[in-house]
């Protein structure tokens, strides 16, 4: 049976990497965002289930004492996870599935599934990593300098990554991020077991 390919795609915030794997979804059904629980407040317009699964504190952390995450971390004072059971399920039926993490997540699960494809995006600059930011109008200046800060560190992971992108003018950096996607479907790992009777066929003597 064929099994979806898992990916991690990170990048320091404002890089644009939710809106790249939004457009990839939409031009791509059968690739599926992983929904991450967390424990920070919701945003306007966000939706429990659809955009994250919000949780409390407690219920974070029986989840992470249970091992239901294949990855988790804190970031800026909330906590964010992967459940394990559903990507796994998605996986199994054959989707490919994005995992949209930071870099201390997409470690963790380089760690326990190896096979995994890990994407890196980048902004062009700094000053438009910053005017990306403060273009949201949701973040006060105190987080907008903290997450600049952070930014550096984040970044400072890109080489841990298999591929990195520069998003500087969208369509093509989507276009980038559609290509690494589709190759990992023509691996030979992944081939051959989908062609595996035409290469049985192809191989058998000629009777």
């Amino acid at each position: 049976m064929n099994t979806g390919v898992l990916f991690t795609i990170s990048a320091p915030s404002g890089a644009g990497k939710t809106s790249l794997v939004k457009a990839l979804v939409q031009r791509n059904p059968s690739i599926r965002i992983s929904v991450s629980h967390t424990t920070r407040a919701k945003r306007p317009g966000e939706v429990d289930g659809q955009d994250y699964f919000f949780v409390s504190k407690d219920e974070f952390i029986k989840r992470v004492n249970a091992g239901g995450f294949l990855e988790h971390a804190e970031v800026f004072g909330n906590y964010y996870g992967t459940s394990q059971r559903a990507v796994d399920d998605l996986l199994r039926q054959g989707q490919d599935v994005i995992l949209e993490i930071d870099w201390q997540g997409a470690s963790q699960v380089r760690r326990l599934r190896p096979g995994v494809v890990s994407v890196f995006i980048l902004p062009p600059s700094r000053t438009v990593l910053e005017q990306r930011l403060r273009d949201r109008g949701q973040d006060s200046e105190a987080v907008i300098a903290r997450r600049l800060a952070a930014a550096r560190e984040e970044i400072s992971h890109y080489g841990e990554s298999d591929y990195l992108i520069i998003n500087e003018d969208f369509e093509q950096a989507l276009q980038e991020l559609e290509t690494v996607v589709r190759s990992q479907r023509l691996r030979r790992e992944y081939q051959q077991t989908r062609f595996m009777d035409l290469i049985r066929q192809l191989l058998s003597q000629p009777s």
